[in-house]
């Protein structure tokens, strides 16, 4: 295992989307459409947000699968999940997404004025700022994660994403 640790292959705080918690989920797209993160000369769009409260402290994470989980419109949350299918089953008829379609951007929009809070994931674990590389693996597999916050002296500092742990490996790999 290369002597890489999280202070390594982490993206700065100051170099990763993070927004305040009073956002609504309209906000926080319109905040993650703009972002871009930018290692090693890539550009890529983040998957997931940090969201902190007014003392800067990090309450948790909102992922791109949240934010369209939070606008799924409520009459579609109350159906049985072979209902909700045949709804946009094209297939058994092309005009049922047409019939529903009206429906359902009214009803997104008016669940893009809830708080981020009501979707985001709460923090279930860090990784010190001197952690091993080892370590930081060893949790993304185990919690199923793809991002964990780096922490150093009680501060978050920074992020450590899958994907890059996965270049890291990438390079032990091809030497």
């Amino acid at each position: 295992m290369p002597s890489k640790h999280a202070k390594d292959i982490m993206i700065p705080l100051n170099k990763y989307p993070h927004i305040p918690h009073t956002l609504t989920l309209r906000e926080a797209v319109a905040e993650m459409e703009l972002s871009v993160i930018e290692v090693k000369g890539q550009r890529s769009l983040p998957r997931a947000l940090l969201v902190f409260d007014d003392d800067q402290h990090l309450l948790g994470i909102v992922r791109r699968r949240d934010i369209l989980r939070g606008l799924e419109p409520k009459f579609l949350k109350t159906m049985s999940v072979p209902h909700r299918k045949q709804l946009f089953n094209i297939e058994a008829d092309p005009n049922l997404v047409d019939l529903s379609s009206g429906k359902v951007a009214r009803s997104m929009q008016e669940q893009a004025d809830q708080p981020v809070t009501d979707v985001m994931q709460p923090i279930v674990t860090t990784v010190d700022f001197e952690d091993h590389l080892a370590k930081i693996i060893y949790k993304m597999i185990n919690m199923d994660l793809n991002l964990i916050p780096v922490v150093k002296d009680k501060m978050v500092v920074g992020v450590v994403r899958s994907v890059d742990v996965f270049n890291e490996i990438a390079n032990l790999l091809s030497d």
